[in-house]
């Protein structure tokens, strides 16, 4: 649920991101007053997406995959030395 969440505000913060750029390029009338409500939503989508994923990384429910993080968990070093988890190194 939290992984679908974080798809949307991406999405939001790109289509708002788009969104300023036309008011910024065809905006004939006021463009500032549009333009700086455009920025403020982005700005605050980005703040409630990085929440999100701190939120999520922190009650464990986003983890990394990548293969130099891995390695870091203890239980991972153990297998891939070939040590069981019980038995100190020598």
């Amino acid at each position: 649920m939290l992984k679908i969440l974080i798809i949307i505000l991406f999405l939001a913060v790109v289509a708002s991101l788009f969104s300023g750029l036309n008011f910024l390029v065809k905006d004939l009338g006021d463009p500032k007053k549009r333009l700086l409500r455009a920025l403020g939503l982005r700005i605050s989508l980005a703040a409630t997406l990085l929440i999100t994923i701190i939120y999520g990384a922190y009650t464990g429910q986003i983890k990394s995959q990548a293969p130099w993080d891995q390695g870091m968990h203890p239980s991972m070093t153990n297998a891939i030395e070939g040590q069981q988890p019980d038995k100190p190194a020598q």
